[in-house]
C-alpha cells in the first residue's frame, strides 16, 4: 500500500479528509529526496494545460470545427466504444482525418506552448533529482512527443495512448504503465498527478502525490471561438437549459404565435424569425457580458457565476455584430419584405442599436432606476421582431402580457424583497392576457379580437400555466365552510 499524499497548491481545491494535506513545497522536496523512478502526469501537471485540447485548438477554420465538436458532444458516438474514456479518440481521429495540416500546425505551435505553460518548478525538481523520469499520460503519442521535446524532456520515457487505439484509453493509466514498465517499477516509483482518476496508480506506487498547481487550467479546444448563446449557456446561466426553456419555449414561441396566422408562406416565416432571433440575441447576449464586466468593476458585491471567474468564454466586441448583421440579412431574405427591403433592414438595425444602447445604460445606472429600464429591455426582447413582421391584435396583447409578467418579479426583487420572489410567472401572464383581451372585446367587436391567433395563444398560455393553475386550484378553499381536519 502506497503513501498517498495530497498537496493543495490552490486554496479552492480541497483534498479528501482521508488524505492529509502537505505544504506546497513538499512534493518538490520529496522528488529530490526520492530514490527510484519518478512517474509524472503531463496534462495540468508538467504541462499546465491539456495537451489534447491545445492540439485540437489548432483546427481550422475554427468556427467550423467548433460546431463539429459540439455536434459530436450531442451525438456522443463514443457511447458505442467504451463511453467517455474514448471521447478524445473520436475527436482526434476525426480532426486528423479532416484537417491534414493539423499535425504540421502543432509542430509549429509547441515551442510557444511549452514556453508559456511549462511547470518550471516541477521541471527543475525532476532534473535536479537525478532519478529516471517517466511521463505517463492519457494524451496521445503524436501530440505528446513533440510537446515534451519542446519542453526540454526529449530524453524521458513516455507512456502515452496511441491515436489509433481505443483500447489504451479504456484500460486506463495503471495498466498502461505496468505494461510498459512492469509492476515492480511502479511499486518503487514516486507518482505525481493532478487527477483523481489516477487513484489506482497512486495506490500502487511507493508514494503517490495528488497535486493541484495554481497555474494549471483546463482550457477546452476552441474556447476562444465566438458563437452566439455560448456566454449565456456557459457563463450567465450555466446548467439551466435557458436557451430551450427561456428563449425557444417562451420568447420564440410567442413570436411565432403572434404572426403565424397572417403568414402566406409559413416555412419562410419560421426561418426568417429564427434568423432574427439569432441576430437579436447576438446583441442581447453582448449586453449580458457587459453587465457582468460592469458588476465586477463597479459593484461592491457583484453576483457573478464561477464560470465568469474562470473566464471560460471570450466575449469579443465585433464578432457579435457580424453575426447579428449576417443573421439579420438572412432573416430579411426569408421574410421577403420587397420592395421595401432596405427600409425593413434599417428598422431592424435600429432595433439592434437601441437594444445595445439601452443595455449599456442599464448596466451603468443605479439599481433603483434599473427597474424601469428593465421593462424596456424586456419589451425589446419580447417584441423586437414586430418592427419588421406584422402581428395580430392578440399577438400584441400577449407580447405586452409577457413583458409585464417578466417585469413584475424584477420589480419586487429591486423594490420590495431584495430576493427573487417565487412568482407564478406563467399564471400572471395568462391573467394579464385574458384581462386585456376582455377589455378589448368590450371596446371593439369580438370578431376583431378573438380570432384563430387569439385561440392559439390562449391555448399555449394555458398549457404553459398548467402547473400554476393546478397549484392555485389545490390551494383554493371556501372560508365559509369548515376544512377537513384530516
Amino acid at each position: 500500500m502506497s503513501e498517498v499524499l495530497v498537496s493543495t497548491f490552490a486554496t479552492e481545491a480541497a483534498a479528501p479528509t482521508e488524505w492529509p494535506e502537505r505544504e506546497s513545497t513538499a512534493v518538490l522536496e520529496a522528488i529530490v529526496a526520492h530514490r527510484g523512478p519518478l512517474i509524472v502526469d503531463l496534462d495540468e501537471t508538467l504541462f499546465l494545460r491539456n495537451s489534447t485540447e491545445e492540439f485540437l485548438d489548432g483546427a481550422s477554420p475554427k468556427l467550423f470545427w467548433y460546431f463539429v465538436f459540439k455536434l459530436l458532444d450531442i451525438v456522443k458516438p463514443w457511447r458505442c466504444t467504451g463511453g467517455n474514456a474514448s471521447r478524445d479518440v473520436w475527436r482526434v481521429r476525426i480532426a486528423l482525418t479532416l484537417c491534414p495540416g493539423l499535425v504540421r500546425r502543432w509542430h509549429q505551435r509547441v515551442a510557444g506552448l511549452a514556453s508559456a505553460h511549462l511547470n518550471h518548478a516541477l521541471a527543475q525538481a525532476l532534473r535536479a533529482s537525478g532519478n529516471p523520469v517517466i511521463v505517463a499520460t492519457l494524451g496521445f503519442d503524436r501530440i505528446v512527443h513533440p510537446l515534451l521535446a519542446a519542453m526540454g524532456f526529449h530524453d524521458v520515457r513516455v507512456v502515452a495512448c496511441r491515436a489509433g487505439s481505443l483500447a489504451d484509453r479504456r484500460k486506463g493509466k495503471l495498466a498502461m504503465v505496468e505494461e510498459a514498465l512492469g509492476a515492480d517499477s511502479v511499486r518503487q516509483a514516486l507518482v505525481i498527478t493532478d487527477s483523481r482518476d489516477d487513484t489506482a496508480l497512486l495506490q500502487s506506487s511507493r508514494a503517490g502525490w495528488l497535486v493541484r498547481w495554481p497555474q494549471a487550467r483546463y482550457r477546452a479546444a476552441l474556447s476562444g471561438t465566438y458563437a452566439p448563446f455560448r456566454y449565456l449557456m456557459l457563463v450567465k446561466r450555466p446548467g439551466e437549459s435557458y436557451v430551450r426553456r427561456g428563449i425557444l419555449l417562451e420568447d420564440f414561441a410567442f413570436w411565432i404565435l403572434s404572426c403565424c396566422t397572417l403568414a402566406t408562406r409559413p416555412w419562410h416565416l419560421l426561418c426568417g424569425l429564427a434568423f432574427l432571433l439569432l441576430s437579436f440575441w447576438s446583441i442581447y447576449e453582448l449586453g449580458y457580458a457587459d453587465n457582468d464586466r460592469c458588476a465586477e468593476r463597479l459593484e461592491e458585491l457583484p453576483k457573478l457565476s464561477s464560470t465568469y471567474v474562470n473566464k471560460l468564454v471570450d466575449t469579443p466586441s465585433i464578432a457579435p455584430w457580424l453575426w447579428a448583421i449576417a443573421a439579420g440579412a438572412a432573416g430579411m431574405f426569408f421574410l421577403e419584405p420587397t420592395p421595401d427591403y432596405l427600409l425593413f433592414a434599417g428598422r431592424w438595425g435600429a432595433v439592434l442599436l437601441i437594444t445595445h444602447a439601452v443595455f449599456r445604460i442599464y448596466n451603468r445606472i443605479d439599481k433603483s432606476t434599473r427597474v424601469w429600464l428593465f421593462a424596456g429591455l424586456q419589451l425589446l426582447r419580447v417584441a423586437a421582431f414586430a418592427v419588421v413582421v406584422p402581428i395580430t391584435v392578440a399577438g400584441g396583447v400577449v407580447l405586452a402580457a409577457h413583458t409585464i409578467a417578466r417585469w413584475l418579479p424584477y420589480y419586487q426583487y429591486r423594490q420590495v424583497m431584495g430576493l427573487w420572489p417565487p412568482m407564478p410567472v406563467f399564471l400572471v401572464r395568462l391573467l394579464f392576457f385574458v384581462l386585456i383581451m376582455v377589455t378589448l372585446t368590450m371596446a371593439t367587436a369580438a370578431g376583431h379580437v378573438w380570432d384563430a391567433s387569439a385561440l392559439l395563444i390562449l391555448g399555449w398560455c394555458l398549457f404553459r400555466a398548467r402547473s400554476n393553475l393546478n397549484e392555485m386550484f389545490e390551494a383554493a378553499h371556501r372560508l365559509d365552510r369548515p376544512t377537513d381536519s384530516k
